[in-house]
Protein backbone atom coordinates (compact mmCIF):
# COMPACT_ATOMS: atom_id res chain seq x y z
CA UNK A 1 0.00 0.00 0.00
CA UNK A 2 2.80 2.06 0.98
CA UNK A 3 4.44 1.49 -2.49
CA UNK A 4 1.22 2.25 -4.29
CA UNK A 5 1.04 5.76 -2.56
CA UNK A 6 4.63 6.75 -3.45
CA UNK A 7 4.40 6.15 -6.74
CA UNK A 8 0.91 8.02 -6.96
CA UNK A 9 2.92 10.69 -5.14
CA UNK A 10 5.81 10.63 -7.41
CA UNK A 11 3.71 10.58 -10.55
CA UNK A 12 1.35 13.41 -9.62
CA UNK A 13 5.16 15.54 -8.69
CA UNK A 14 6.29 14.48 -12.11
CA UNK A 15 3.13 15.98 -13.91
CA UNK A 16 3.56 18.99 -11.96
CA UNK A 17 6.69 19.21 -12.74
CA UNK A 18 5.79 19.45 -16.60
CA UNK A 19 3.39 21.93 -15.57
CA UNK A 20 5.27 24.17 -14.01
CA UNK A 21 7.93 23.98 -16.89
CA UNK A 22 8.45 26.87 -19.21
CA UNK A 23 7.81 25.69 -23.23
CA UNK A 24 10.65 24.94 -25.28
CA UNK A 25 11.12 27.09 -28.59
CA UNK A 26 10.16 24.23 -30.98
CA UNK A 27 6.79 23.60 -28.70
CA UNK A 28 5.79 27.17 -28.76
CA UNK A 29 6.46 26.96 -32.17
CA UNK A 30 4.20 23.94 -32.39
CA UNK A 31 1.52 25.42 -30.31
CA UNK A 32 1.81 28.77 -32.92
CA UNK A 33 1.39 26.49 -35.98
CA UNK A 34 -1.40 24.59 -34.41
CA UNK A 35 -3.25 27.69 -33.47
CA UNK A 36 -2.73 29.43 -37.09
CA UNK A 37 -4.02 26.06 -38.65
CA UNK A 38 -6.91 26.18 -36.50
CA UNK A 39 -7.27 29.58 -37.65
CA UNK A 40 -6.62 28.87 -40.96
CA UNK A 41 -9.25 26.39 -41.15
CA UNK A 42 -11.88 28.20 -38.99
CA UNK A 43 -11.40 31.16 -42.05
CA UNK A 44 -11.95 28.41 -44.19
CA UNK A 45 -15.23 26.97 -42.76
CA UNK A 46 -16.63 30.82 -42.56
CA UNK A 47 -15.43 31.62 -46.26
CA UNK A 48 -17.04 28.22 -46.98
CA UNK A 49 -20.50 28.80 -45.15
CA UNK A 50 -20.20 32.46 -46.40
CA UNK A 51 -20.13 31.79 -50.12
CA UNK A 52 -22.68 28.91 -49.47
CA UNK A 53 -24.84 31.82 -48.51
CA UNK A 54 -23.68 34.15 -51.65
CA UNK A 55 -24.23 31.21 -53.79
CA UNK A 56 -28.41 31.18 -52.37
CA UNK A 57 -28.54 34.46 -52.27
CA UNK A 58 -27.60 34.26 -55.92
CA UNK A 59 -30.22 31.44 -56.31
CA UNK A 60 -32.70 33.56 -54.75
CA UNK A 61 -32.17 36.66 -56.99
CA UNK A 62 -32.09 34.65 -60.31
CA UNK A 63 -35.34 32.74 -59.02
CA UNK A 64 -36.95 36.04 -58.62
CA UNK A 65 -35.17 37.58 -61.85
CA UNK A 66 -36.89 34.51 -63.63
CA UNK A 67 -40.48 35.08 -62.06
CA UNK A 68 -40.11 38.84 -62.68
CA UNK A 69 -39.44 38.38 -66.38
CA UNK A 70 -41.73 35.24 -66.87
CA UNK A 71 -44.37 38.11 -65.27
CA UNK A 72 -43.35 40.71 -68.01
CA UNK A 73 -43.79 38.21 -70.47
CA UNK A 74 -47.07 37.30 -69.70
CA UNK A 75 -48.31 41.05 -68.80
CA UNK A 76 -47.06 41.67 -72.53
CA UNK A 77 -49.02 38.58 -74.04
CA UNK A 78 -52.14 39.47 -72.02
CA UNK A 79 -51.83 43.19 -73.60
CA UNK A 80 -51.25 42.18 -76.97
CA UNK A 81 -54.45 40.29 -76.68
CA UNK A 82 -56.11 42.83 -75.22
CA UNK A 83 -55.09 44.90 -78.06
CA UNK A 84 -55.78 42.72 -80.59
CA UNK A 85 -59.09 41.79 -78.97
CA UNK A 86 -60.18 45.78 -78.63
CA UNK A 87 -58.60 46.06 -82.23
CA UNK A 88 -60.85 43.04 -83.74
CA UNK A 89 -64.34 44.21 -81.68
CA UNK A 90 -63.43 48.19 -83.11
CA UNK A 91 -63.54 46.60 -87.09
CA UNK A 92 -66.44 44.35 -86.00
CA UNK A 93 -68.10 47.68 -84.93
CA UNK A 94 -67.41 49.71 -88.02
CA UNK A 95 -68.59 46.68 -90.23
CA UNK A 96 -72.11 46.94 -88.70
CA UNK A 97 -72.15 50.48 -88.54
CA UNK A 98 -71.46 50.61 -92.60
CA UNK A 99 -73.91 47.83 -92.86
CA UNK A 100 -76.62 49.14 -90.90
CA UNK A 101 -76.15 52.43 -92.90
CA UNK A 102 -75.96 50.67 -96.30
CA UNK A 103 -79.44 48.59 -95.10
CA UNK A 104 -80.68 51.98 -94.04
CA UNK A 105 -79.89 53.98 -97.53
CA UNK A 106 -80.92 51.03 -99.66
CA UNK A 107 -84.10 50.85 -97.86
CA UNK A 108 -84.30 54.80 -98.11
CA UNK A 109 -83.56 55.06 -101.59
CA UNK A 110 -86.10 51.91 -102.36
CA UNK A 111 -88.77 53.70 -100.80
CA UNK A 112 -87.83 57.18 -102.55
CA UNK A 113 -87.88 55.81 -106.04
CA UNK A 114 -91.65 54.48 -105.45
CA UNK A 115 -92.56 57.88 -104.84
CA UNK A 116 -90.84 59.44 -107.90
CA UNK A 117 -94.18 58.97 -109.85
CA UNK A 118 -96.21 61.03 -107.65
CA UNK A 119 -93.90 63.47 -107.47
CA UNK A 120 -93.88 63.83 -111.58
CA UNK A 121 -98.08 63.59 -111.15
CA UNK A 122 -97.72 66.87 -108.84
CA UNK A 123 -95.88 68.01 -111.22
CA UNK A 124 -97.93 67.34 -114.32
CA UNK A 125 -100.76 68.98 -112.37
CA UNK A 126 -98.97 72.54 -111.49
CA UNK A 127 -97.92 72.49 -115.31
CA UNK A 128 -101.84 71.96 -116.92
CA UNK A 129 -103.19 74.09 -114.05
CA UNK A 130 -104.17 77.51 -116.04
CA UNK A 131 -105.39 80.85 -114.58
CA UNK A 132 -108.87 80.03 -114.58
CA UNK A 133 -108.00 76.96 -112.10
CA UNK A 134 -109.08 76.91 -108.58
CA UNK A 135 -106.64 79.15 -106.90
CA UNK A 136 -107.18 77.19 -103.66
CA UNK A 137 -106.44 73.49 -105.21
CA UNK A 138 -103.51 74.68 -107.53
CA UNK A 139 -101.75 75.90 -103.75
CA UNK A 140 -102.80 73.25 -102.42
CA UNK A 141 -100.90 70.64 -105.11
CA UNK A 142 -97.85 72.96 -105.13
CA UNK A 143 -97.47 72.86 -101.35
CA UNK A 144 -97.57 69.19 -101.10
CA UNK A 145 -94.86 69.09 -103.94
CA UNK A 146 -92.84 71.23 -102.24
CA UNK A 147 -93.03 69.46 -98.87
CA UNK A 148 -92.23 66.21 -100.91
CA UNK A 149 -89.17 68.23 -101.95
CA UNK A 150 -87.83 69.18 -98.87
CA UNK A 151 -88.41 65.69 -97.11
CA UNK A 152 -86.24 64.35 -100.76
CA UNK A 153 -83.39 66.77 -100.18
CA UNK A 154 -83.52 66.25 -95.97
CA UNK A 155 -82.22 62.95 -97.23
CA UNK A 156 -79.92 64.05 -99.49
CA UNK A 157 -82.38 63.06 -102.81
CA UNK A 158 -81.21 65.71 -105.52
CA UNK A 159 -82.58 66.00 -109.12
CA UNK A 160 -81.10 65.60 -112.13
CA UNK A 161 -81.93 68.06 -114.80
CA UNK A 162 -78.91 69.51 -116.39
CA UNK A 163 -80.34 71.04 -119.63
CA UNK A 164 -77.69 73.57 -121.55
CA UNK A 165 -74.82 70.61 -120.17
CA UNK A 166 -73.08 68.15 -121.65
CA UNK A 167 -74.88 64.88 -122.18
CA UNK A 168 -73.90 62.19 -119.52
CA UNK A 169 -74.64 59.05 -120.46
CA UNK A 170 -74.23 57.88 -116.31
CA UNK A 171 -76.79 60.29 -115.54
CA UNK A 172 -79.05 60.46 -118.14
CA UNK A 173 -80.88 58.60 -121.36
CA UNK A 174 -81.06 59.78 -124.78
CA UNK A 175 -84.95 59.42 -125.88
CA UNK A 176 -84.49 61.53 -129.02
CA UNK A 177 -82.22 63.27 -130.79
CA UNK A 178 -82.53 67.04 -131.67
CA UNK A 179 -80.93 69.42 -134.55
CA UNK A 180 -77.91 71.57 -134.67
CA UNK A 181 -80.16 74.81 -134.09
CA UNK A 182 -81.00 73.58 -130.54
CA UNK A 183 -77.67 74.02 -129.24
CA UNK A 184 -73.99 72.97 -128.68
CA UNK A 185 -73.14 69.48 -130.54
CA UNK A 186 -73.24 66.61 -127.83
CA UNK A 187 -75.30 68.74 -125.28
CA UNK A 188 -79.08 68.13 -122.84
CA UNK A 189 -80.99 70.44 -125.21
CA UNK A 190 -84.43 69.44 -123.43
CA UNK A 191 -85.62 67.25 -120.45
CA UNK A 192 -88.93 64.99 -120.62
CA UNK A 193 -88.30 63.34 -117.36
CA UNK A 194 -86.38 64.65 -114.29
CA UNK A 195 -83.63 62.06 -112.67
CA UNK A 196 -83.30 61.84 -109.48
CA UNK A 197 -80.17 60.62 -107.69
CA UNK A 198 -78.98 60.11 -104.21
CA UNK A 199 -75.34 60.25 -102.50
CA UNK A 200 -74.03 60.19 -106.33
CA UNK A 201 -76.34 56.63 -106.48
CA UNK A 202 -78.75 56.98 -109.31
CA UNK A 203 -82.46 56.56 -108.86
CA UNK A 204 -83.76 57.00 -111.75
CA UNK A 205 -81.44 58.32 -115.05
CA UNK A 206 -83.38 61.83 -116.70
CA UNK A 207 -84.96 61.83 -119.95
CA UNK A 208 -83.55 63.83 -122.48
CA UNK A 209 -83.39 65.04 -126.15
CA UNK A 210 -79.40 65.38 -127.04
CA UNK A 211 -78.28 67.87 -129.63
CA UNK A 212 -76.11 65.87 -132.02
CA UNK A 213 -72.10 66.16 -132.73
Amino acid sequence: MLAKKNKKQQRGKTMQDIHDQPLSAEETEAIDAMGAELEAVSDEVVAEEVAKDEMKQDTVTGEIADALAAAVSKQEEYLNMAQRVQADFDNFRRRNQNVRKESFDDGTRAFATTLLPVIDNFERAISAATDSSDTALKEGVQMVHRQLCDAFEKRGITTIDRKGEAFDPNLENAVMQGSADDGEPGTVCEVFQKGYQMEGVVLRHAMVKVVPE
